[in-house]
């Protein structure tokens, strides 16, 4: 019976270069993940790298609430100001008390923050 189990191709050595062509395509992706988590892992952050962040994020910060809570120019040649939100808030309340006059002085706040001045016109030709 084991001849005949053989002969038909149930032996281990026929099944041998399938078994290791998928325990090396095996061990192949694992290599590649291995290899591939190296290249992505980060550097572990140091005391030094570590305090730098702090700073970095504290300077951040400071500098956020110091314009939202300051009064700044954002484009002083256009008389562009930024406000503090609550100071913002009261002069919305007062404009709004008539939407139609408020909306126009909004569209020309708009129109003048984003004018773009025509191009210069083009050279003369030489054929004119």
């Amino acid at each position: 019976m084991d001849e005949a189990y053989e002969s038909e191709g149930h032996g281990c050595g026929k099944n041998l270069p399938r078994i290791l062509a998928v325990v090396g395509a095996c061990l192949i992706f694992a290599a590649l993940v291995w290899k591939t988590r190296q290249y992505t892992t980060p550097v572990p952050l140091d005391a030094h790298r570590a305090a730098e962040r702090a700073a970095a994020l504290a300077e951040l910060r400071g500098a956020e609430a110091e314009a939202l809570n300051h009064v700044g120019w954002v484009d002083q040649a256009k008389g562009i100001v930024r406000l503090p939100i609550a100071e913002a808030m009261r002069l919305a309340e007062r404009q709004w008390q008539n939407p139609a006059q408020a909306r126009a002085i909004l569209l020309e706040r708009v129109e003048k923050a984003f004018y773009v001045p025509p191009p210069p016109p083009p050279p003369p030709s030489d054929f004119e």
